[in-house]
């Protein structure tokens, strides 16, 4: 029962910095919880949560607020809401008018954007070939590389290289650099000569052959990636995030490498939504926000959607709503 009322404490923490911005004392939670305790024993509730980290006081003698742990535990335990009927039939109806994939697509992140109040963003397949603008490759663990092609036109694919032996750093650095040289620029049939006979120069690193494929595949035309955002102004509506922090958040999402590598590590365990919360995404621009993550579709290449906005976010309702997103865009995918 002890476990459980802290638990319920944290909630209330949590849920009323959500909604008010304002650290939460002993007094206001006993209105709030319910549970028939006194504000002395939430004193000691509140004491060890803040002793386990789950919890901080900003200032001397205000109430408290959640930490990025205290977030963590919320969603890992407590953040299981489903979306309203209301709101998934306003999903269905809004999206059901759309006239191809390219518009259920856009119409899909305004909604999301419009049901979770923070920057939504949504990557979505796209038959088109284009010349190659620049090449990304980034290591993931110890045998994968993730490939992203970034396309004249500002639209990207990515792949995931498996490999068998250790990606070198500096051999990597080395890779993006002699491919971007060979590959900025030109069309597909301009690009397989010169990009083959590199990787068949002696001492090559055994990975280099898997790369050239993707990298070429991408250059082809076939799927490539196009990522679409909506909500940005949320970021300055309502939300703890200072103006000197904003820029770097933006600059963030318009990296669009970082942004995917992001999402494609958050989408690739076993849960239906993942949340990164503050500095769990690894990335300084990020650290003082969250982002809720899905995947949608099946097959090999699995597409991405997702919310992100400040730490102090309604977690419980943007999972929901981003599930619930996910889940009709995979109908219409796989229709």
């Amino acid at each position: 029962m002890t476990e459980e009322r802290r638990r319920a404490v944290l909630r209330a923490i949590v849920e009323g910095y959500v909604d008010t911005s304002e650290p939460i004392g002993s007094k206001a939670l006993a209105a709030r919880t319910g549970l028939g305790v006194s504000p002395a024993t939430i004193r000691n509730d509140m004491a060890i949560l803040e002793e386990e980290g789950l919890i901080t006081q900003p200032h001397t003698s205000a109430g408290r607020i959640p930490t990025d742990k205290g977030y963590r535990s919320f969603v890992d335990y407590l953040a299981l809401t489903s979306l309203p009927d209301s709101h998934k039939r306003a999903i269905t109806t809004f999206l059901s008018d759309a006239l191809d994939l390219n518009d259920v697509i856009e119409r899909s992140v305004r909604m999301l954007s419009q049901l979770t109040r923070q920057v939504a963003v949504v990557q979505y397949p796209s038959l088109r070939e284009s010349a190659v603008q620049r090449v990304e490759l980034v290591a993931l663990g110890l045998d994968r590389i993730l490939v992203v092609v970034i396309s004249a036109d500002a639209r990207v694919e990515q792949s995931t290289v498996l490999v068998t032996t250790a990606v070198i750093q500096d051999e990597l650095d080395r890779a993006v650099r002699e491919i971007n040289e060979i590959a900025m620029g030109r069309t597909p049939t301009a690009l397989e000569p010169p990009l083959s006979a590199w990787a068949d120069r002696p001492g090559q690193p055994a990975w280099v052959a898997g790369v050239t494929s993707a990298v070429i595949q991408a250059a082809r035309g076939g799927t490539v990636q196009r990522v679409i955002f909506a909500g940005a102004s949320n970021l300055a509506r309502g939300s703890d995030l200072e103006a000197d922090a904003i820029g770097p958040v933006l600059d963030a999402l318009e990296e669009q490498v970082v942004l995917l590598r992001l999402l494609h590590e958050m989408t690739s365990g076993d849960s239906d939504v993942a949340v990164r919360i503050g500095h769990e995404t690894r990335n300084d621009a990020l650290a003082r926000t969250s982002i809720v993550a899905a995947g949608y579709g099946s097959g090999p290449s699995v597409s991405l959607l997702g919310a992100l906005g400040p730490t102090r976010m309604d977690y419980p309702s943007t999972m929901a709503a981003v599930r619930a997103v996910a889940r009709y865009l995979s109908k219409v995918v796989d229709a």
